[in-house]
């Protein structure tokens, strides 16, 4: 099979049905809705999970774990992309943003350990772990928290 010969399969692609346009549309006079009832009618029709009055599937089934509405979401970076920079660069997250090794800055960003620095660097950041603080001062740089 080649990409130029794909197609849907068989069945798989349905025309809309233009509902209440009268019946030359052919789907006769109800427009294939039925007579009369809920789903007959034009904004008719149940909201999503309700089940006709029955205890709905998510009431009936049990529910597990926390939610923290106050978390804080880091954006993360290791130190082998640090690298990248200059001897003597400050390092932002708006830089880091800027250049797109952080895809977006939500509560902070959070510097990781992870690779070796090379290069001298101030890293200003939210937050550092104890490995990152120790290879960028062993690198010859320097830390701050924001």
């Amino acid at each position: 099979m080649k990409l130029h010969e794909l197609k849907p399969a068989e069945g798989s692609r349905h025309t809309r049905k233009r509902v209440g346009r009268g019946i030359a549309t052919g789907n006769g006079k109800t427009a294939g809705r039925g007579q009369k009832g809920q789903k007959a009618r034009s904004g008719g029709g149940v909201r999503l999970g309700f089940e006709g009055g029955q205890t709905p599937l998510a009431r009936r089934l049990p529910k597990r774990g926390f939610k923290n509405p106050t978390r804080k979401e880091y954006a993360i970076i290791n130190l082998d992309v640090l690298n990248r920079f200059e001897a003597g660069t400050v390092v932002t997250p708006e830089l880091l943003e800027e250049k797109g090794y952080v895809k977006q800055v939500k509560d902070g960003v959070k510097v990781l350990g992870n690779g070796e620095l090379n290069v001298g660097l101030t890293v200003k950041a939210h937050k550092f772990s104890e490995s990152a603080v120790k290879k960028i001062a062993a690198a010859g740089g320097q830390t701050e928290v924001i």
